[in-house]
């Protein structure tokens, strides 16, 4: 990431870093489109533009039709085990090891964050890590999970034989309790919510911005595609998020505060 020429923004949001005493990041989906996992919502591009998450990424459709679900998340699983962080999240270590970012608080359930060295992530949404039974509770990790698939493709407990759902949050399912309050907690003492990734549309977790403006605290956005937070964010990115994360640390680095 040397030689990266800061912008402007970028320019503005290192020194918002820099003097913020509680730095917190919230990313989402586009943070790790440079590392080749496709968003949901981009149009043409969009996971959920092909298919119907109700359909096959609910907690309705994981009882109701678990071979179908299981044909859709499958083979999406496989392929997310072997994703690799890319120089996005390398940014987000490197302001956490220097001591200017508090936290990430993530939509994503790749496990990209920890996968890049990311100390403190609370991940909102679950994670692809592991896998339960929804009857005795029974866990496995990832590269387990695919031992446990019936002739039928569903996913089977080997202790009670219920049916075995990944640990991430499907539609109709509440947040994990303890990490949404983390979350909210994070994003009132916030000084800064740097928000990465997001459309900021999907609730609770749109909510975050509102709680750091109403503590007296700012909001920065770098994201492609509009927020409903661009009116009243301090700096606004919209650039390739790998682009405009590596000239704000270029910044932050060469800044007299630094």
């Amino acid at each position: 990431m040397e030689g990266q020429v800061a912008t402007a923004p970028a320019e503005r949001l290192a020194r918002l870093v820099n003097e913020s005493s509680s730095t917190v990041a919230l990313t989402g989906a586009g943070i790790s489109v440079p590392s080749g996992i496709p968003d949901f919502r981009t149009p043409g591009t969009g996971m959920w533009e092909k298919v119907n998450p109700l359909e096959v990424a609910s907690i309705e459709a994981f009882h109701g039709d678990p071979a179908r679900f299981w044909s859709f998340y499958r083979p999406r699983f496989a392929a997310l085990a072997d994703v690799d962080p890319n120089p996005a999240h390398d940014v987000l270590v490197e302001l956490e090891r220097g001591g200017l970012l508090e936290a990430v608080v993530t939509q994503n359930v790749d496990r990209l964050h920890r996968k890049a060295g990311t100390e403190r992530v609370i991940e909102v949404h679950g994670s692809i890590d592991s896998a339960s039974c929804t009857s005795c509770g029974a866990s496995w990790k990832l590269e387990q999970v695919e031992g446990l698939f019936d002739d039928d493709g569903v996913a089977v407990c080997q202790c009670c034989l219920g049916l075995v759902k990944p640990d991430v949050v499907l539609f109709g399912e509440l947040l994990p309790e303890a990490a949404i309050a983390e979350a909210q907690s994070l994003a009132a003492s916030a000084d800064l919510l740097l928000c990465i990734g997001s459309s900021l549309e999907v609730h609770p977790v749109a909510g975050l911005p509102e709680l750091t403006i109403a503590a007296g605290g700012e909001v920065a956005i770098v994201t492609q595609g509009p927020t409903p937070y661009d009116d009243v964010a301090a700096v606004r990115m919209s650039g390739d998020v790998v682009e405009d994360l590596a000239a704000v640390l270029a910044a932050s680095s060469s800044s007299p505060d630094a």
